[in-house]
């Protein structure tokens, strides 16, 4: 399992005159926090210095003590292994194109340790980097999802077309590094219970589209949901619940749908993105306090901050981009302990775990019996428990009957309700409330120690 987010912050040298008076500065990436990687075997590396280590050894201690120390070395070299270094960004630099073109060359070389490909944001500022909220979306080339390691990435933004009347002489551009989001590809897929053994809530089953977009690879730990919440208390924010947890590694709980809004808003602004929540249709003020019931169109949609996902989309998510399965994995659809986090029934066919009640890894202690996020394998998109361990706060107002209506492409709920959408059970759910169909809802002022989210962004 890793946990991992980095943020930028380190100014780098390069410089450029934009549009004459425009000079733009790029930040370059670095860590807030290292790699957790438990591997199960030691690298190649490691059973080198196994073997030198043991040559040593030998010439000073008997041969029963050296495999002692050999069995012990081999237990805790992967975990030693496992703090690899956070992805490094370095010598950026940008610059415009030929007069009187508005296109930006941004260069960047990209060192990541252990190989993965990261999630490449940009995000500009126009005043010298004390907010990077300016709306910049026409970004191409070595950015987004799916960007591996390598000298002299390059990215065009067409600041034309995000702004055709930009001019400041301090402007920044940021480069955000993040690997804990996953793309979930645009597409249809069908929406409801196609087993038929559901609610009405459920049905009727349809075809629903969904733009594509990045989702958090895990449920929102209260590690991170703490360095957020700090963060934000600290520059303007207040919430209802200050957000609970068995452990740092465990999923935030005891927090309400409005706590999680402005939560997404603050993560968003922290990492120098556009929030997406405010205040009136104007979108002028961030949604930072209080109970406001946003609507719709209120929403900024097009921003690059976080938010909660839609129902739809977390459905799609949740399916891993397998069709007419139960549950989150594709090769069954039955459901186990050794699947998720969840309370087992013998009442439920599909429920065919050998051990019964609820998870006996995480009944050893008080409730909530959580687990870990990432305990448990990932679905075919690469998310960790869509099934199980906490409900998980949607945008959408709940509705019984709106699948009746709902529009074909990016449906976003009813305009009103009084419930706001959970989805995926809990800890404390039977199998049948852990299906990937299985509509909740709760008041959005409510805190339930099995309520947790996840984010999304465009």
């Amino acid at each position: 399992m890793k946990l991992r987010h980095f943020i930028t912050s380190a100014l780098a040298t390069s410089t450029l005159i934009l549009f004459t008076t425009l000079p733009v500065f790029a930040e370059q990436a670095s860590a807030e926090s290292a790699d957790l990687t438990v591997n199960t075997v030691p690298e190649p590396s490691a059973l080198v210095l196994l073997i030198l280590a043991g040559f040593l050894f030998r010439r000073m201690c008997s041969a029963k003590t050296l495999c002692i120390a050999l069995f012990a070395l081999c237990i805790t070299m992967p975990a030693l292994q496992s703090f690899a270094a956070a992805p490094i960004v370095t010598n950026i630099v940008a610059q415009q194109q030929a007069k009187p073109s508005m296109l930006i060359d941004i260069y960047y070389d990209l060192f990541d340790e252990d190989g993965d490909s990261q999630f490449v944001l940009v995000s500009v500022s126009t005043n010298s980097g004390q907010a990077y909220n300016v709306v910049a979306t026409n970004f191409t080339g070595d950015v987004g999802a799916g960007v591996v390691t390598g000298m002299n990435k390059h990215i065009v933004w067409n600041a034309q077309k995000d702004n055709n009347n930009l001019s400041s002489t301090t402007v920044r551009v940021k480069i955000t590094v993040d690997d804990e989001m996953v793309l979930i590809p645009a597409g249809s897929f069908d929406m409801g219970d196609t087993f038929n053994e559901g609610g009405s809530g459920e049905l009727p089953v349809h075809s629903v589209y969904v733009s594509a977009f990045y989702m958090d690879k895990y449920e929102v730990s209260k590690e991170k949901w703490d360095e957020v919440y700090t963060w934000a208390v600290a520059n303007g924010y207040s919430f209802d619940h200050t957000g609970s947890g068995k452990a740092s590694d465990h999923p935030v709980r005891d927090i309400s749908w409005y706590d999680c809004i402005k939560w997404c808003n603050a993560r968003s602004e922290k990492e120098g993105r556009t929030p997406c929540y405010y205040t009136d249709a104007t979108k002028t003020t961030v949604y930072k306090s209080g109970w406001v019931t946003v609507k719709n169109d209120w929403v900024n949609w097009g921003a690059n901050g976080y938010r909660l996902p839609t129902e739809a989309e977390w459905e799609k998510a949740a399916r891993g981009g397998a069709a007419g399965h139960r549950f989150p994995w594709s090769d069954a659809d039955t459901i186990t302990h050794s699947r998720a986090n969840y309370y087992s029934d013998a009442g439920y066919s599909y429920d065919v775990s050998p051990t019964r009640g609820y998870h006996p890894d995480y009944d050893n202690d008080s409730t909530p019996y959580t687990s870990p996020v990432g305990s448990f394998a990932a679905n075919g998109y690469g998310l960790y428990d869509m099934a199980g361990n906490v409900w998980e706060w949607c945008w959408d107002w709940f509705a019984d009957s709106y699948y009746s209506s709902s529009p074909e492409s990016d449906p976003r709920g009813p305009a009103t309700g009084t419930y706001r959408v959970l989805r995926g059970g809990s800890w404390g759910s039977v199998a049948g409330d852990t299906r990937c169909a299985v509509r909740g809802g709760g008041t959005p002022d409510r805190s339930d120690y099995s309520f947790g989210f996840r984010c999304v962004c465009p």
